[in-house]
């Protein structure tokens, strides 16, 4: 019997013309482009062509609107998100907030978090900071106690990722926060992988700061990221890299001090990439139109099917099999995936392939259940029927 929300879901599937030209297994990377993305990305333009720099009066509060898109989806409060381009300048945005001393200087995260993070933090021991990283012995899953574990008196960040993007693991970020909490700390969670497909609340969470950005399932493309930090925090941090928009008054053009924002735009830095959010606003709105709890219900079923599938061909399943535990995508791997994941994207069978992890698939919302034995049955041709 068919699933009355997933089959609802598919209703959203006329918003993206181009699945129909594909089987598109890649939202943990790259979103299908809605179609109203042109039409976004055509106003921005006109503005362009017809007010010349008056544009700008049109241009700039488009930075609150996509963040206030993206506060709906994370349950953030209103005035607590920015706007940025990419998670790596966010990281350093954040890194550069923090002052490191000898009694608190310790920065803690798992082994399996995304490299420019890792690169990042690992930059802040030239100032003074000490990385912990906590290892992943199955490099699938990270143990919760050994996090909270390593977060002691003397730990500062602890920036985590939420869903791990290697494994599509999930964090229990509730009780991290809650350690890292109790001694002072705070955490930056990443959420780039969970954020469209995961029900996300940051202020439940307790988290301090949340990243993450909209090119993966939220189908906003790149230079969309966006930042959120806890409404009591705002103003207690003055970031070194900074710009003029994160002034309080950016056209009085002041020197030779900053004088931050009272607001989360001291958090912005430079000038912001106002296109990319025309181009997001098309995805996140469906996001939020849907609600991502009906996501999930739908993702859970998909990814099992596709856990089955993996079982039935004997490849190595990379993430994990409880449903509590697993993101939005599944990730498996056998001799050879590197080259099939890229026949299978060359036949627009859509996925991606990570070194030590495999092949990543995500089903998403827009997907239809044949849609899945489509994928492994081309898989099974490019691989000649190879199976067990």
């Amino acid at each position: 019997m068919a699933d009355p929300i997933a089959e609802s879901l598919l209703e959203y599937r006329k918003h993206f013309p181009a699945l129909e030209e594909c089987v598109h297994f890649v939202s943990h990377s790259l979103g299908c482009v809605p179609a109203q993305a042109a039409d976004d990305l055509a106003e921005f333009a006109e503005l362009w062509r017809t007010k010349s720099i008056t544009a700008w009066s049109e241009w700039l509060p488009e930075v609150d609107r996509a963040a206030a898109r993206i506060a709906k989806i994370i349950s953030a409060p209103e005035g607590t998100v920015i706007m940025n381009q990419n998670v790596s300048t966010l990281t350093s945005v954040l890194a550069s907030c923090f002052d490191y001393t000898p009694e608190r200087n310790k920065i803690v995260f798992e082994a399996l978090q995304f490299p420019s993070v890792s690169y990042i933090w690992h930059a802040e021991e030239r100032r003074g900071a000490k990385c912990v990283l906590v290892p992943s012995p199955d490099k699938i899953t990270i143990d919760t106690d050994a996090i909270c574990a390593a977060i002691d008196e003397h730990t500062l960040v602890v920036p985590i990722s939420h869903v791990v993007f290697s494994s599509a693991y999930i964090q229990d970020a509730k009780k991290i926060c809650e350690r890292a909490k109790s001694v002072g700390a705070h955490v930056v969670l990443d959420c780039y992988q969970s954020i469209g497909t995961v029900p996300l609340d940051v202020v439940e969470l307790g988290v301090s700061f949340a990243i993450g950005g909209s090119i993966k399932y939220l189908c906003g493309g790149p230079g969309a990221a966006w930042l959120y930090v806890r409404k009591d925090l705002i103003e207690q941090f003055a970031p070194r890299v900074t710009g003029w928009f994160g002034n309080e008054a950016p056209f009085a053009f002041t020197m030779p001090d900053q004088s931050y924002a009272e607001t989360v735009w001291r958090y912005m830095g430079g000038t912001p990439a106002v296109a990319s959010l025309y181009q997001a606003r098309a995805g996140h709105t469906i996001i939020g139109e849907i609600g991502v709890r009906k996501i999930r219900e739908k993702s859970l079923v998909m990814t099992q099917t596709c856990i089955d599938w993996i079982d039935e061909l004997g490849f190595k399943l990379n993430s994990p099999r409880s449903a509590e535990s697993r993101g939005g995508s599944v990730v498996f791997d056998f001799v050879g995936s590197a080259d099939v994941c890229r026949e299978l994207n060359r036949r627009k069978f859509y996925c991606d392939h990570r070194p030590a992890a495999g092949i990543r698939i995500a089903p998403h919302f827009y997907t239809k259940p044949e849609e899945i034995d489509l994928f492994f049955s081309e898989l099974k041709k490019v691989r000649g029927g190879a199976g067990r």
